[in-house]
């Protein structure tokens, strides 16, 4: 079922938190791997799953800081995963497999934004890298389990995704780098694994979805200096936030917290979604809102695949598909 791009009227919006939208829900019994899950919108979403009663998995880059943070909420276990190093996402996934259990949600929330140019593994950009190729490898690395789960896989992309498109000719900014295109070129690719994802896992009773969390001033914004957010109207001199379009970080976790548990979403995925419900086809090259044609594109979702598939050396599908 290919579930049409458009609001279903889900009865929460911008302002709804994690906690709103997981009233009357009950998690027990249910295991969410959330990456990043121990700093800004990640801690939020793990905070809310654990208090729902699920089990969350939080593979952290940052083992220590990890555990201090989520110190004190019940029904978190944290492990290691550096998604710039292949060789750790394995390692990530050989472990969690051999405990045997099935995942229910996956929720791949850590990113890096607009930093200077860096270069990991061999020679790939890294917020590409990081975004989108090392969750493509977990997710492929940890198949078995989301698909004994029937899980519901969640790709936190942005609306900067508005900003760029795959660079098919130069897709590791190789002949000039700019830090906000690639970073717009890595929200595009979040929202393109979830497409080919959902097509490709469906009838294992898998679904996928993005999402645009909304605007937050989380550690995500580490690389921008103040003179920058203050030219985009984020903050003011003092740093005060002065953009009302804001949200609290139990706001900006809602929506990927509700597309990972919503039953407003069973039977459908492959979908980008904003303000907690399914976000409509962006009305134009400047509209600031719902998803631009080339972030959901089955075709271009497909040649994202191939090419990460070639790229990492994996494809759960290979054989499939």
């Amino acid at each position: 079922m290919i579930t049409p791009q458009h609001k279903i009227g889900s009865g929460f919006g911008a302002r709804s938190t994690a906690d709103d939208v997981l009233r009357g829900i009950d998690l027990s019994g249910k295991l969410a791997i959330v990456t990043g899950g121990y700093s800004g919108l990640g801690l939020e979403t793990t905070r809310a799953l654990a208090g729902a009663g699920a089990h969350v998995v939080v593979p952290a880059r940052r083992r220590a800081t990890a555990h201090e943070a989520v110190n004190g909420i019940d029904n978190v276990e944290v492990d290691e995963l550096d998604l710039a190093d292949l060789v750790s996402v394995r390692g990530f996934a050989e472990r969690f497999l051999a405990s045997g259990r099935s995942v229910d949600v996956v929720i791949n929330n850590a990113a890096i934004m607009a930093c200077p140019e860096t270069r990991v593994g061999p020679g790939w950009e890294a917020q590409f890298a990081i975004n989108h190729l090392g969750h493509y490898a977990l997710v492929n690395r940890l198949w078995p389990a989301i698909s004994r789960g029937r899980a519901r896989v969640v790709a936190v992309s942005s609306a900067a995704h508005h900003r760029a498109g795959i660079q098919w000719d130069d897709v590791q900014f190789e002949h000039g780098y700019d830090k906000v295109q690639a970073y717009a070129q890595a929200k595009t690719a979040n929202a393109l694994f979830a497409v080919h994802l959902d097509a490709l896992g469906r009838d294992a009773g898998v679904r996928a979805f993005s999402l645009h969390p909304g605007k937050i001033l989380t550690p995500l914004q580490r690389h921008l200096s103040d003179e920058e957010m203050v030219a985009a109207g984020w903050i003011d001199a003092d740093g005060n936030l002065v953009d009302p379009t804001f949200k609290t970080p139990e706001q900006g976790a809602a929506t990927q917290v509700w597309a990972a548990t919503s039953p407003q979403l069973a039977d459908r995925g492959g979908v980008y979604c904003e303000d907690c419900d399914i976000a409509e086809p962006a009305a134009g090259d400047d509209a600031p809102a719902g998803v631009r044609d080339y972030a959901s594109d089955p075709e271009q979702a497909a040649r994202l695949w191939t090419l990460s598939a070639e790229l990492t050396g994996i494809d759960a599908f290979a054989a499939t598909a």
